[in-house]
């Protein structure tokens, strides 16, 4: 069994009728546990009731716990989550949270050593105590590292995301932050320009970008693979991205065709967008009967 391990926020959305369980991090590790990976977490809760369930929860969901600690006086995660328009899902990340705080440890760096690969965010990184511990992890470790940048105010310090993105292989966008990424290196407005430069300026091995409701893109070296996505009855929006990242490098890792990888990533995004939360349960098949 592959295995593969996470690193940043673990939280809860809270919606206006319930909490659930999230951080983009997070949801990744649990989709790659739904899609038969070994999944470790590097996170941190707080020393609260919130804590408790959330490590709970991972429990239930067979997800390993032992790299996430628990902070004496920082609170869990909470990002308050506004979804009266389904399509455009709008956050607001409470801060400061547990996760602000990861610290290193050989423990950890030993287990993303012996994993497949390395998946990491850019909001745990708002902090410099977080930000210093990824930055570690990623310049000892040769497992294959992919940023799922997160641009948003006021976590969006381009100098600081230029820094982890020297370590990047694969990175995933969405259009808007491609764009921004566009504008910051004065590389114009054609994405596929944009990513062939941003893979040649980090070495990136290859580039993911997002467009919501009309698909994604791969660019590779020069090579461009894009699908238009699958129409569904969106319920929300919550972790669609997080499951498409998952399903991407578990293509990826299984040596599928990129055109492939781009379908199947395509197929879970729009499954987990047609039901409530983050990390709705499933199994590969149900995902395949999607693609048709």
């Amino acid at each position: 069994m592959k295995q593969t391990i996470c690193f940043g926020e673990v939280l809860f959305d809270q919606f206006r009728d319930k909490s659930i369980p999230g951080g983009a991090p997070m949801n990744v590790a649990l989709h790659f546990q739904q899609l038969g990976f070994q999944s470790l977490m590097i996170s941190m809760v707080g020393k609260d009731r919130q804590g408790e369930e959330l490590l709970s929860f991972l429990k239930e969901r067979n997800l390993n716990t032992s790299l996430i600690g628990i902070h004496e006086s920082l609170p869990t995660g909470l990002v308050l989550v506004n979804d009266q328009d389904p399509k455009n899902v709008t956050y607001e990340i409470v801060e400061p949270a547990a996760y602000d705080e990861i610290t290193w440890s050989e423990e950890a760096q030993e287990a993303i050593d012996q994993s497949e690969v390395f998946v990491y965010g850019s909001l745990a990184t708002r902090n410099e105590i977080s930000r210093k511990s990824l930055l570690k992890y990623l310049s000892h470790t040769s497992t294959l590292k992919v940023f799922d940048i997160n641009i948003r105010p006021p976590f969006d310090d381009l100098e600081l995301l230029e820094d982890i993105l020297v370590h990047t292989d694969i990175l995933k966008v969405n259009e808007h932050e491609l764009q921004i990424l566009a504008d910051y290196h004065e590389f114009g407005n054609d994405p596929e320009i944009t990513c062939e430069k941003l893979e040649e300026a980090y070495d990136l091995r290859l580039i993911c970008v997002t467009r919501g409701d009309k698909g994604a893109m791969i660019s590779q070296k020069g090579e461009i693979f894009e699908h238009e996505g699958y129409q569904t009855e969106v319920v929300d929006t919550v972790g669609s991205g997080d499951a498409f990242l998952a399903a991407l490098i578990y293509g990826y890792l299984e040596g599928e065709k990129l055109e492939d990888m781009l379908d199947f990533a395509c197929a879970l995004g729009t499954y987990v967008a047609s039901h409530k939360g983050a990390t709705p349960k499933y199994d590969i098949q149900t995902v395949r009967q999607i693609m048709g």
